[in-house]
């Protein structure tokens, strides 16, 4: 399946100040798949070290971290040896070496003739803990779950996803391809975008099967929960991950420790939020009550909202069924809209790679995303309904008079005046649609 990351990998080959790459996501996003299909394709020759399946290769780092120390022995222990010329070396899971991880340093200073990438699914909670950092020294990619553009060419609709990607929102889409694309992205809420849930869904169509992925993949992150972190942070963790679900079922869903656990307060539970983001696995997204440039230095980071990296996994996590896809607009609706607010928190984090940000006012007016873009900030509301109402949005308006108040809605595209409507299947195109007008 295309991923948009592969162009930027080229880029990275052919950086004349090129570094080692450390390639970063959650567990079962792709890594792995994509950095294999681009060695193979792009590579005269790919040498893939797996140190999570192979725990000897954690041995040769023990010692000297010279990088033609290292590719000496490694050469020995695959009995080929690594040239330097139209190679790609991989270290898959480097995480379980932390000399492995600090090795890459020396890569750069002394070796920058190879092509090395490194990538695991825990380097954010990883790095850091047990040996020296580069920093500085390597370059850094983040591979999120698919998003729906990348759905729509795994499924055979690349044409309607470039049509998507270049819209100007000055006309709506003909009604019948907006239907068809209603109908795609309810599919893709229930889905997700791992890609191993829509490669079988792709080659199979059972339902049933999809679900039980999804649930194989909740049960390796729990795993995670133990296998990286002491006992007690394990079972903080796997207590706030088990919340989040019900926390945005909620009418408000303001992340509250007391939902984790009665009486409980922040200082116990910070630091494994911090994991589950450091691991890809949750997007906070932060308060600002007043929005100024840069949104960032206004946010309230003790209010927050934490959306969950994929809406199948939300899904199966809430025992959603399957029926729900063919009802009108149900799964737009159930959990007061969670779904969807999690699945615009997905689709900007896979575009932007950028933090979230949300507005309240005193009087309880709450807009679900602020986004700075071009020194202005916008508005952004998300609606899972077809009703008009977007009072929020115009309390933020007569506060702040903002160039263009916007709403991700189910409904076509719409333009009156500063009011504009973007469907929920082009939210990740909002910043470019913005700039076109």
């Amino acid at each position: 399946m295309k991923r948009k990351i592969y162009n930027e990998l080229l880029d990275w080959k052919n950086k004349p100040d090129r570094k080692p790459l450390l390639l970063q996501g959650a567990r079962q996003v792709g890594k792995t798949y994509i950095v294999k299909a681009f060695g193979h394709e792009q590579y005269r020759n790919f040498h893939h070290f797996n140190f999570e399946k192979d725990p000897i290769l954690k041995t040769f780092f023990k010692g000297s971290l010279d990088p033609k120390t290292i590719l000496n022995s490694l050469s020995l222990y695959i009995g080929k040896k690594i040239e330097d010329s139209d190679t790609l070396i991989f270290f898959d899971e480097i995480q379980v070496s932390p000399e492995a991880i600090t090795s890459l340093k020396y890569f750069c200073e002394e070796a920058p003739e190879f092509h090395l990438i490194a990538a695991g699914s825990l380097l954010g909670v990883s790095v850091g803990k047990k040996s020296s950092f580069p920093v500085g020294k390597v370059d850094f990619l983040t591979l999120f779950p698919m998003s729906f553009s990348e759905y729509l060419s795994a499924f055979g609709d690349e044409l309607i996803s470039e049509e998507i990607e270049k819209t100007t929102a000055a006309e709506p889409f003909h009604e019948a391809l907006h239907n068809k694309l209603i109908e795609k992205h309810k599919l893709f809420l229930y889905l997700g975008g791992m890609p191993e849930v829509l490669q079988s869904y792709l080659k199979n169509g059972d339902i049933a099967r999809v679900r039980n992925i999804q649930n194989s993949i909740l049960d390796a992150y729990k795993r995670d929960f133990s296998k990286y972190s002491e006992n007690e942070q394990a079972i903080k963790t796997s207590e706030i991950w088990n919340s989040i679900p019900y926390q945005l079922a909620k009418e408000n869903k303001k992340f509250k420790y007391s939902y984790v656990r009665k009486n409980s307060r922040a200082s116990a539970y910070e630091n494994a939020i911090e994991w589950l983001k450091n691991a890809g696995l949750v997007y906070p997204a932060y308060n600002i009550s007043t929005p100024k440039l840069p949104v960032a230095g206004y946010s309230d980071r003790s209010k927050f909202k934490l959306y969950m990296s994929d809406t199948g996994l939300l899904g199966a996590m809430l025992n959603l069924t399957s029926d729900i896809i063919i009802r009108p607009s149900e799964i737009f609706s159930e959990y007061n809209g969670a779904f969807i607010e999690n699945y615009v928190a997905a689709e900007f984090m896979a575009k932007y790679n950028k933090e979230l940000f949300y507005w309240t006012s005193k009087n309880d007016a709450e807009v679900d995303y602020v986004i700075e873009h071009q020194n202005n900030i916008y508005p952004v509301e998300v609606k899972s309904g077809l009703s008009g109402s977007i009072k929020s949005l115009r309390s933020y308006q007569d506060k702040y008079e903002p160039k263009l108040i916007i709403r991700l809605s189910p409904k076509n595209f719409i333009r009156d005046k500063e009011f504009l409507n973007i469907p929920l299947y082009a939210a990740s195109q909002i910043t470019r649609i913005i700039r076109s007008i």
